[in-house]
């Protein structure tokens, strides 16, 4: 499939794109997702993903804090209870919910990236984040991230 970025928009009301998360985003500090609102959901869509994934952390992979399935592409908001309403996948942890940002000390600044993938079909189950990008890669219509920092 194509590269699509032409609508699909994500944003917060309480962080810019590229600005700082506040303390209480943080496992250790309150671990509350962000609430994120999402607009410009193609209409072929008919489903939304969220992945947040921190690439700068200091394993192989990066670290995955958030996987979240079954959001209905009407959804034009996730709030911070996204993990009841909707279906929570593993995060690098093995949760089922969000584990908000806890990067080493000293380790300097890090990304979070929430992305957003509209999906041309449902995802079947809880698959981990590199499941889903193998499975699903065919199937994002369109996709957009926010990206929030933090560093302890």
């Amino acid at each position: 499939m194509g590269l699509n970025i032409k609508d699909l928009r994500v944003s917060s009301p309480f962080f810019k794109n590229g600005g700082a998360l506040a303390d209480k985003y943080s496992m250790d500090k309150g671990n509350v997702a962000p609430p994120l609102v999402i607009t410009g959901v193609p209409r072929e869509a008919v489903e939304l993903a969220v992945i947040c994934h921190d690439p700068d952390a200091p394993l192989p992979n990066g670290y995955t804090h958030w996987v979240l399935y079954g959001v209905p592409p009407t959804v034009s908001e996730l709030a911070s209870d996204a993990d009841k309403r909707f279906r929570p996948g593993p995060n690098s942890n093995g949760n089922y919910h969000y584990d908000g940002p806890q990067p080493p000390p000293g380790h300097g600044l890090h990304h979070y990236y929430f992305w957003v993938y509209a999906l041309d079909t449902p995802v079947s189950g809880t698959p981990t984040r590199a499941e889903f990008l193998a499975t699903y890669a065919n199937h994002i219509v369109e996709q957009n991230r926010i990206i929030g920092t933090y560093e302890q």
